[in-house]
């Protein structure tokens, strides 16, 4: 481990909650987990002290104000070089199932496009949904990007499947607008 790695300093964010109603505790959730928040316990979550945490802490305490409840963020790191090493390693394994959530998304993707492909079904209408579909993968794969600070090793593989979605997408394109002005010129 180098020393930098000794170096990153964690932000744990201790939250205390009403129990009801009940959607203040989701809205909460929602929000540590859409920044990749590591939970470590009831109320009790970790991110690395990087700026790109800086604005989902910050809503969370908002929404946990909000809400009546109490927070409070302390700055912490591992007194020893192993505690740091676990404390990284939960970190990535929380990032790696991530990515593995991900590339799953873009195989159902590539799925599609193929069934799309089989079927003949070249329609803008498909392709409209394709292509937002697709914008919804290059979204996640930059949101994921930003908070895996440390480079889950699935992060490679992701940026590959990304790109072979997109060309998938291409050729989908191609297709749709192929088939179209073959149908436009057809006699009447």
């Amino acid at each position: 481990m180098t020393d930098s790695e000794q170096a990153i300093r964690w932000l744990i964010l201790v939250i205390k909650l009403p129990a009801d109603p009940s959607r203040h505790r989701v809205a909460v959730w929602r929000e540590l987990r859409k920044i990749g928040a590591l939970s470590l316990g009831q109320g009790i979550w970790a991110v690395p002290d990087v700026p790109v945490f800086a604005d989902g802490v910050r809503r969370a305490l908002d929404l946990t104000e909000t809400a009546g409840g109490q927070g409070v963020t302390l700055q912490a790191s591992g007194r020893s070089p192993d505690d740091a090493a676990r404390f990284r390693e939960m970190f990535t394994a929380a990032r790696s199932a991530d990515w593995a959530e991900f590339l799953a998304d873009c195989g159902k993707f590539e799925e599609e496009i193929a069934k799309e492909i089989r079927i003949g079904k070249f329609t803008l209408a498909e392709l409209e949904e394709e292509e937002q579909s697709l914008e919804r993968l290059r979204r996640w794969h930059r949101d994921l990007t930003a908070r895996d600070v440390f480079g889950a090793p699935e992060a490679a593989e992701a940026a590959t499947r990304l790109q072979q979605c997109a060309a998938a997408c291409e050729d989908y394109s191609e297709r749709v607008f192929a088939a179209l002005h073959a149908s436009a010129e057809e006699p009447v």
